[in-house]
């Protein structure tokens, strides 16, 4: 048996753009799931048009909630029957930020080979188009909720860049999103660069990089919309 981790598109219909043939022969090849989502892996493989009866497999929910025993017991079973296991996050690849590392881990512990597909990384996808250095670099997932705490959080950050100009990557629930930039803008010089990625993939999504000074004259929208935040130095003349 292996555990296949099967990535799936970022942005609605795009499938046939972004995943690699491999990904639907690994889903063929696979009866046994831990998902992140359901109903939205149901979706996926349905979409795909494999031919596959999707009332013959079997999902398993894997989330921030899963329990490292839950997760285990159910791969153990697998093993036991010879099965593989695809691994399936809610958005782009499992294990990137995302609650599928636990089985990897898993995994691992149980020496179960494990596969990774080819497919859509947000996070990398924005970092390759930003402009900022993709050999020193650092995701923090979220920040702080509590204002304070919040702006303490990107003061670091920003000094990070100014002292080592190593990218920071970081996101935010999306309907905390224009808090968050407004924080942005008023807590870094107006010099420091900010790459906004908001919707990558989609029909309407960017991925845009100005100073503080340029985006505080045109503050965009991002209310309720997926969104990865960097802070960084262009490469060919520093940050200033």
């Amino acid at each position: 048996m292996k555990i296949y981790l099967i990535p799936c598109p970022i942005a609605e219909n795009t499938a046939s753009q972004v995943l690699a043939p491999e990904v639907s022969q690994a889903i063929l090849t696979c009866q046994h799931f831990l998902v992140e989502n359901v109903r939205t892996a149901r979706r996926f493989i349905s979409e795909l048009k494999l031919g596959i009866i999707i009332e013959d497999l079997v999902f398993e929910v894997l989330d921030k909630d899963s329990s490292a025993a839950e997760v285990e017991k159910f791969i153990q079973t697998q093993v036991q029957g010879n099965h593989s296991i695809g691994i399936i996050s809610e958005a782009g690849c499992p294990g990137i930020a995302d609650p599928g590392a636990l089985a990897v881990s898993i995994a691992h512990k149980l020496q179960i080979e494990v596969v990774s597909l080819v497919g859509p990384s947000s996070i990398l996808l924005a970092l390759m188009a930003s402009g900022f250095s993709g050999q020193s670099f650092c995701f923090h997932g979220y920040l702080p909720i509590e204002k304070s705490a919040r702006v303490k959080k990107i003061e670091y950050l920003q000094k990070e860049v100014e002292k080592s100009g190593q990218t920071q990557l970081f996101i935010e629930t999306p309907y905390r999103n224009n808090a968050l930039l407004t924080d942005l803008l008023e807590v870094c010089p107006k010099h420091q660069l900010i790459c906004l990625a908001c919707d990558i993939q989609a029909p309407l999504g960017f991925i845009q990089t100005k100073t503080v000074e340029s985006w505080a004259k045109s503050i965009p929208d991002l209310h309720k919309k997926p969104c990865i935040f960097l802070l960084g130095q262009h490469q060919f003349t520093g940050n200033k």
